[in-house]
This record gives C-alpha cells, structure tokens and sequence, in this order.
C-alpha cells in the first residue's frame, strides 16, 4: 500500500527533537502563550521574510482574524477563488461579509488576476487569493489592481509553507497572509495551529488583541474577541520543524520531478509550473476526465490517492443562499470533476513514486480495454 502522506514520518525522523521540545513546555508549567510562542512566531516571520508573526488556534481563524483586523464586516465584499478549499470562503462570512468568487486560471487552478477587476463594486473590501496546492498565485497584477482601487491584499497562505514567488518566499507579499499548521501541511502541528505575517503593525496589533478575548490586560477588553491562541506546545513542535521545512520541500520538489517527467506520456494533465513560480508541493494534482475510473483502479493497485476537492464552494448547500447553480463558475467545476491529488510528501521514497507511476500506465491500459 502507497500511502498518501506518511504522518508518522516527521516523529520517526526527529523523534528525540520533539520529545525535547515537549518535555521543556510540559516542564515550564506555561501552558498559554509564553516564550515558547513568542520564539516560533519570531522564527515564522523572520522565515517569511515578513515584520510579524501572530499564531493563532488554526488557519480558519488566521483567516477570520485577519479579515476582522482589516475591518472587514457585514455589508463588504471580499472577491474569492471559486476554485479553494471552503475555509477561504467560511472566514468572509464569518466576518459578516460576501464572498464574491473569480474563476481561476485553468493552467494553474489558482485565480485568474485578469478577471478581478471585473467582480469589484463600490462594496468591495478585500482581495483574498489563495496559493493552491502550494504554489503561488500571481500576485503582481493582484497587488496593482488592488492599489488602483485601493483594497487590501490578503493572501491564504495554508498549502505554500515555503513557496516562492519570482524569487521571494510568501509572507508579505500583500498586506497580511493566513497560514495553516493543520498536521497534513508542509509545515503541520501536532494538532490545529496557525498564524498571521505582515509587515503592517496595525494588523498585528488588531488580531493580537482579537484573538485573546479583545484583551491586551488582563481582564481588561477593549473589543469583543475571541479565544483563538496558538498552543504551545504546538509552538514548539512547529519550531522543531520549521528547521527543516526547507529540506523536506526539496524532497517534494524532487517527487514531483519524478512524476512530471514519468507521466508525461500518460493522458493526464499534468500541473503547470509558471517561470515566476517555486511550489513547495503541497499536493500533486493530476487532472482527467475519468477521473474517478482511475481512482478506483489505482486503490485496487494498492496506491491511495485524494480528490481536492469534490464539491466547489459556491455548490455546497452551506451556500446556497448566494444562488450560484451548475454553470455558475464552469472552469472551477471542471476542475473539481476532474483533479486527482496523488501521494506525495517528503518521506514518500524514489521506489514508492516508481509504483504510482507503474500504477497510473497500468490503470490507463486497463481504462483502454
């Protein structure tokens, strides 16, 4: 069996690094906040090349926290991919706000940036591009139409611990980015966590103040917040592993390049890398119109394989009072009907990718029978 991502991997690999790490917080007696968190946020935004770093509980709500501290509320809009993951649309809402949903370029399944100018009205707030399957959007045409009319820019981050745009890691790109350390990220807990990077110091402050009850003394509150803290422990797992989140993205790079270059002849689309772009390979993502014929052969061949994602945002009944129906965002659908994600992460061996690969030809000449 093939598995799709090896969680155990990290602990077998660093086994005597994160026991330590455990140990001194367990030791220290400081279960909330404290050094611990303080250090790994100052390792994270020194990583991303960005002023700040502020860890929260999880990526959901990096992304809540950072809309509310760009004073984003009912009545706004925030223009969305409508090809993501349904948490970059749940944390517009959360705030009160709209997600207005822009088609993705079919090449890159990220957003397409020559159509957001078109989805923007007197109400809009935000631009929230997603860096899908860990590469990056394009954020230079994001960023100008953003300064034409004056919105902030803020990026979700959570598939691209690492990734680079034409030359420079993500983090402050635009005006703040949300990141994930759900434990199947690049860069995962051991458990929820995430964080916020800017170089805005007023957007720090806000989601500091927010995520700790709207308190900076205690028992005092300034705003009605939220109880949104990173963990931390989970803070010093992440800094165990941020050390050598580089290291493993190389080991992803070097999966993908086995699979691009052992597929090629296959009849799937294979993901496209722009010249300005470093992936960091969260996800390997396959596209064909049999989609789910090949997933099925490839788990009787033993090799285990995921969709992301089945369902597009705007068809999930969670949205169904906006009125999108079949037909509403085709290039997004499309995607949704078609992607296969297939294993890959960093202690997936040479030997295992030749098996999926081996797998992929014989599910296709089965497929042909």
């Amino acid at each position: 069996m093939i598995q799709f991502l090896d969680l155990k991997a990290p602990y077998r690999e660093l086994k005597q690094e994160f026991d330590e790490a455990i140990a001194r917080v367990v030791s220290s007696g400081w279960f909330i906040g404290g050094v611990e968190v303080e250090q790994f946020e100052e390792a994270y935004a020194a990583y991303c090349g960005a002023a700040q770093a502020v860890g929260v509980a999880n990526g959901l709500d990096a992304l809540n926290l950072a809309l509310r501290a760009m004073e984003v509320g009912p009545g706004d809009e925030v223009i969305v991919p409508s090809n993501t993951y349904i948490a970059t649309w749940l944390a517009v809402s959360q705030c009160g706000a709209i997600p207005v949903p822009v088609e993705p370029d079919e090449r890159t399944c990220n957003i397409d940036p020559a159509l957001i100018e078109a989805a923007i009205t007197p109400r809009t707030k935000v631009i929230l591009p997603v860096h899908l399957y860990g590469q990056s959007a394009d954020m230079d045409p994001i960023l100008a139409v953003a300064r034409k009319y004056g919105l902030l820019v803020l990026e979700d981050g959570a598939q691209a611990h690492g990734a680079r745009y034409k030359g420079r890691k993500l983090g402050a790109h635009g005006d703040a980015v949300a990141w994930s350390f759900y434990p199947g990220k690049n860069l995962g807990a051991m458990g929820d966590g995430g964080a916020v990077t800017t170089n805005d110091e007023r957007i720090a402050d806000r989601i500091r103040v927010l995520r700790n009850y709207g308190s900076r003394v205690k028992y005092v509150n300034e705003v009605q917040g939220y109880n949104s803290r990173l963990d931390p422990i989970q803070a010093a797992i992440l800094r165990v592993k941020l050390a050598h989140l580089d290291d493993w993205n190389a080991r992803r790079g070097a999966i993908a390049r086995l699979y691009q270059e052992g597929l090629a002849a296959t009849g799937l689309t294979l993901p496209h890398v722009p010249e300005w772009a470093d992936p960091v390979w969260h996800l390997y993502v396959v596209r064909h119109r049999e989609r789910d014929a090949l997933q099925h052969l490839l788990a009787q061949a033993g090799v285990a394989t995921m969709i992301h994602y089945p369902i597009p945002p705007h068809l999930q009944s969670a949205y169904a009072p906006l009125g999108f129906s079949r037909g509403s965002f085709p290039v997004s659908e499309a995607l949704h009907d078609h992607v296969l994600s297939l294993p890959m992460g960093p202690a997936q061996t040479a030997e295992a990718t030749g098996i999926v690969i081996d797998a992929v030809y014989s599910a296709f000449t089965a497929m042909a029978i």
